[in-house]
């Protein structure tokens, strides 16, 4: 049944199976990326906390390891944005994903250089948006997912955006297995992305100790909250994230500020790009002074955990699907498992289901 699974989207990015890892910062390294190019699915890059010439080096150490192609995940309001572009486009990278709206701009030139475009969007009325814009893909993602997200669930944002847009969809938050995929293709969709579900695997760099958190999290263990960078993110619930919403205003501004000047250190940021990424932000999100200040939390308290393995100063983003998830194995076992069970599932179907009840 592997021939089920062959999709628009494996045409368009040139992968065997319609699996998608997403762009995680810390997390999706050259590693983990061309692991699952590898194996038949497509890697993305996490490159928006990686300086310019560690993205370079990190798309260099992917094609070293396979010559499968990958993406590369950057962020629309990066005041370096062009010069990163300008990398992808050299490099002859198959996709650009973005976790906002890219600019007309921006979309017409990597079409130009032909590179795809693939925005992640939480509601329908963006994913319009986006297909006018001119983007090849477009993953939707339900508010189970991880990280930053919106209060939409899959089931009901998927179909809805499937309707909405020609361009191929990829099905985000909750998918884990085989059954996930044939259940987004159902809907519409013409694959799935996970970013827990790899980020829990043997060749992703995050710490043991974070990963052994991570699988023994319950599926009721995750929290959406503002409070660490201003806008609603998916979680695991520690005892960090407990006091961020105990703390004061004045109390997370000055954690953002110090954060804010940390990130700066860590990507190689000068106070002027930080001022030029914070009118940016404003400008495209309408975000107040306080939340422009908290804007570098995310990424740092992510770095503490995700590189440092310091669980008591950071934050564990996660997609609800987390506490469904409890071994480790390989890239190349996931998704093999992953097509099998599809298989499985989708000859289930065909051979026709019994409802208890009624004549069969």
């Amino acid at each position: 049944m592997t021939h089920a699974l062959h999709t628009r989207l494996c045409d368009l990015f040139g992968c065997r199976y319609p699996i998608v890892q997403t762009g995680m910062g810390w997390v999706s390294g050259a590693r983990l990326t061309a692991a699952t190019s590898a194996a038949g699915a497509f890697g993305i890059l996490g490159a928006v906390t990686m300086t310019v010439p560690e993205m370079e080096a990190a798309i260099a150490s992917v094609k070293a390891r396979t010559g499968q192609p990958f993406g590369v995940n950057l962020r629309p309001d990066q005041p370096d944005l062009d010069l990163r572009v300008a990398i992808l486009v050299r490099e002859k990278v198959r996709v650009a994903s973005f976790a906002g709206p890219p600019s007309k701009d921006v979309v017409a030139r990597l079409r130009a250089a032909g590179i795809l475009t693939m925005p992640t969007v939480g509601a329908r009325r963006h994913a319009e948006k986006m297909a006018d814009l001119g983007v090849d893909a477009i993953i939707a993602q339900g508010g189970e997912g991880g990280g930053h997200t919106g209060d939409i669930p899959t089931s009901l944002l998927l179909p809805d955006v499937c309707d909405a847009v020609k361009i191929p969809v990829i099905a985000a938050g909750g998918f884990r297995d085989g059954r996930g995929l044939v259940a987004a293709l159902a809907y519409g969709a013409s694959g799935i992305a996970m970013g827990t579900r790899f980020l829990l695997t043997r060749e992703s760099t995050v710490p043991d100790e974070i990963k052994a958190l991570y699988v023994k999290t319950p599926v009721t263990g995750t929290v959406v909250t503002r409070h660490i960078d201003g806008a609603p993110q998916r979680v695991i619930r520690t005892e960090v994230i407990d006091g961020l919403e105990r703390a004061g205003t004045l109390q997370r501004l000055w954690r953002a500020l110090c954060n804010a000047l940390r990130f700066r250190e860590a990507t190689g940021a000068t106070r002027l790009d930080l001022l030029r990424e914070a009118r940016a932000m404003q400008a495209n999100q309408d975000l107040p002074l306080a939340q422009l200040l908290m804007a570098a939390n995310a990424p740092m308290m992510t770095r503490a955990s995700m590189v440092e393995g310091r669980a008591d100063v950071g934050i564990l983003p996660t997609g609800q699907v987390v506490g469904l998830i409890g071994e480790l194995p390989t890239v190349a076992e996931l998704v093999d498992r992953i097509v099998v069970e599809a298989g499985s599932t989708m000859a289930r179907l065909a051979g026709g289901v019994e409802v208890e009840g009624s004549a069969a």
